[in-house]
């Protein structure tokens, strides 16, 4: 995701980051909305849809009820990433809420084993997904009651919409499912009952997501990253039945094998390095910066799955040719 472009020039207008350190203050202080294009909802139906995914993910799905959200991976036998999902558990369905390109590779994969199952997928296009950010998120998004009554990974029905109580980006958050001739009249709803909020843009939720350690699929890890390499552990069940993946999950849990994390980058001054600058230590390389961005409470910040000898907090790494940055543990907002 681009971000706002910043400049170094004396005397240059500073309208982008005026524009954006705006938009970031409704989003720390009040609430942020935008419509999230690039996600698609999919209905899951049939007998067999609990279980057939209960094997095929990382979550509980037998186990859910209904009104849970459930943060989900797609893993190969080797437990390597193919894509994320959010799984909202209804009485008659599981409705996935899924970036577009991902369902693309998910649903080939999800197919391919699918023997004599009771499943069905059905791309619902009519609906949409309404991503509010910030701690008057509940507030702007439903009534008083209903917001005290949404704990974090549960949604309810609402007359038109489900709305849920989804840290999509770690921080406090609702996502609303509308149908999407009904998303302006929603939006609208939402900012008139949230003072000092606003709608924001991608590049926004792309620095909020770098703040709190959340890794974004096909970005922070390619098609042979394990899930616990890029700390993906919120969509994990560890108490669950067989699922595909499970094995190399178990074993690296219990041996403690992994020799690849997913750390945060403070770089040392306020240039945002390029995605793919080597990182190194001591002239090894170590890994690679896969996101990078400024943040206005933390500066020039990034995130890198980092080989183990790097995993010292404070330890001082060279980024590119000449750069530097200093390891942090994740979220930054914790550090």
């Amino acid at each position: 995701m681009a971000l706002l472009e910043t400049t170094d020039r004396p005397g240059a207008p500073a309208t982008a980051d005026a524009a954006f350190d705006s938009a970031y203050d409704a989003v720390i202080n009040a609430a942020g909305v935008l419509v999230l294009d690039a996600r698609i909802v999919v209905r899951v139906s049939g007998d067999d849809r609990a279980s057939f995914f209960h094997g095929m993910c990382t979550a509980d799905v037998k186990g859910a009820r209904p009104g849970s959200i459930l943060p989900a991976l797609f893993l190969t036998e080797h437990a390597h990433v193919i894509a994320d999902a959010f799984i909202w558990v209804t009485g008659d369905a599981l409705l996935l809420d899924i970036d577009s390109d991902a369902w693309t590779r998910t649903r080939a994969h999800l197919e391919r084993l699918l023997v004599a199952d009771d499943v069905e997928f059905e791309d619902v296009g009519q609906l949409a997904l309404i991503d509010v950010e910030g701690p008057a998120a509940l507030d702007a998004a439903c009534s008083a009651q209903a917001a005290a009554s949404i704990a974090p990974w549960r949604f309810i029905e609402g007359r038109k919409s489900l709305i849920g109580n989804l840290p999509r980006y770690g921080g406090p958050a609702v996502s609303v499912i509308a149908s999407r001739d009904s998303i302006d009249s929603a939006i609208a709803d939402i900012l008139a009952k949230a003072p000092h909020s606003r709608r924001v843009d991608s590049c926004l939720l792309e620095t909020i997501r770098v703040e709190n350690g959340i890794a974004l699929i096909g970005v922070d890890t390619t098609d042979k990253t394990i899930a616990l390499e890029a700390r993906l552990d919120r969509a994990i069940s560890f108490s669950k039945g067989c699922y595909l993946g499970q094995e190399t999950i178990e074993r690296a849990t219990a041996r403690g094998g992994l020799k690849k994390r997913m750390f945060g980058l403070k770089f040392s001054n306020a240039h945002v390095p390029p995605v793919g600058a080597v990182v190194s230590l001591a002239g090894m390389e170590v890994g690679r910066v896969t996101s990078a961005v400024r943040s206005p409470r933390f500066g020039a910040i990034g995130l890198a799955i980092l080989h183990h000898s790097a995993w010292t907090p404070g330890v001082e790494l060279k980024i590119g040719g000449d750069g530097a940055a200093a390891v942090t543990d994740l979220p930054f907002a914790q550090s």
